[in-house]
């Protein structure tokens, strides 16, 4: 994920990538060689230290992101962290007020809103064109623990950490659950009550490898009601052989209906509504093209006027993880507050 954020931040006009920063200092030479980086930083507060850096994107495993995004932010640089935002509500509202309170453009990395298609949806459900909402679904499925596609994870660390709780995963949940979540509710609105169910599977000899205990869990169903009235499952899982990275949601309202599944298309989406929905007809609609999160987040500092997804749209995310987190320990249905 670092080099795609140092891709695409080099690929916006005017943007200057000045400095990369990692613990091992053999790696981040080694990183800011291949990007063409000038400086290289093996201690994080010289990097925040350095006057001539004005925006930090953080691109760490998930339990950091909460205390160098909060570092930086207390150095006034501008933040755009990888999701989720943290591994807590607790700690992604305290990153949310601190980033308000200090006025730095604040973003977090859910990259599946630089998709045409969820755009367009997000839209077209706002305007009413498919009603009133009445049922959601949406999945998110992943093959890397049933076969190689994305490598062998039993031997790279790239992957075993996203199995272990000390090493700071909060599992699929965690890990892709949250984008699962915001791809859900970005169109469809807020989630009111989940009932969730956390699944963790045997992967290895004492469920261990090496330093990696692989206690997080694999698969995730979360029954969810949502503030509009309309209810839906969104479910994850890292089992599904056969789909590398596909995300599917359909939203159906009184008025119709829309999907969007990424094996096929990602600029664009299905509708069934209108004079259609008496003949189950759906019409496939190409999405126009939008700006992505890197390209955002530096209008945002440009302009000086936030964009989305900000890290309130990443608290509000985490605030529903840990209901599910809670739901699936107590057995029972959890309630969101406001």
């Amino acid at each position: 994920m670092a080099a795609q954020h140092a891709q695409q931040f080099g690929a916006v006009h005017g943007c200057k990538i000045v400095a990369a920063c990692d613990i091992d200092a053999d790696r981040v030479e080694a990183f800011a060689a291949t990007h063409s980086i000038p400086s290289a930083f093996s201690d994080v507060d010289k990097l925040l230290a350095a006057p001539d850096i004005e925006a930090v994107s953080i691109v760490t495993p998930d339990a950091f992101h909460a205390p160098l995004s909060l570092a930086a932010i207390a150095a006034g640089k501008h933040v755009l962290c990888e999701k989720p935002l943290a591994l807590t509500y607790a700690d992604a509202k305290r990153m949310t007020i601190a980033a308000n309170k200090a006025g730095v453009v604040n973003m977090v990395n859910l990259s599946y809103r630089d998709w045409p298609a969820i755009q367009a949806v997000a839209k077209l459900v706002a305007g009413g064109t498919i009603g009133e909402l009445r049922h959601v679904e949406a999945s998110y499925l992943q093959a890397w623990l049933a076969s190689k596609a994305w490598g062998d994870w039993r031997t790279m660390p790239t992957w075993l950490w996203r199995l272990s709780r000390k090493h700071g995963s909060n599992g699929v949940l965690g890990d892709v659950g949250v984008h699962i979540v915001d791809f859900a509710t970005f169109p469809a609105g807020p989630i009111s009550k989940v009932y969730c169910q956390l699944k963790t599977f045997p992967k290895a000899k004492g469920n261990r490898i090496g330093k990696y205990i692989m206690d997080a869990n694999d698969s995730a169903v979360i029954n969810t009601t949502f503030k509009n009235g309309a209810i839906g499952t969104i479910h994850t899982t890292r089992w599904c052989g056969g789909h590398a990275n596909r995300l599917f949601l359909k939203i159906a309202g009184t008025l119709g209906s829309v999907e969007i599944d990424s094996d096929r298309s990602t600029s664009s989406y299905r509708i069934c509504s209108g004079a259609d929905l008496d003949t189950n007809t759906w019409i496939d609609v190409e999405a126009p093209a939008t700006p992505n999160n890197y390209a955002r987040f530096i209008r945002a500092i440009r302009t000086g006027k936030p964009d989305l997804p900000t890290f309130q749209q990443g608290a509000d995310a985490q605030r529903i993880l840990d209901a599910c987190l809670l739901s699936s320990d107590e057995d029972r249905p959890v309630t969101i507050g406001r």
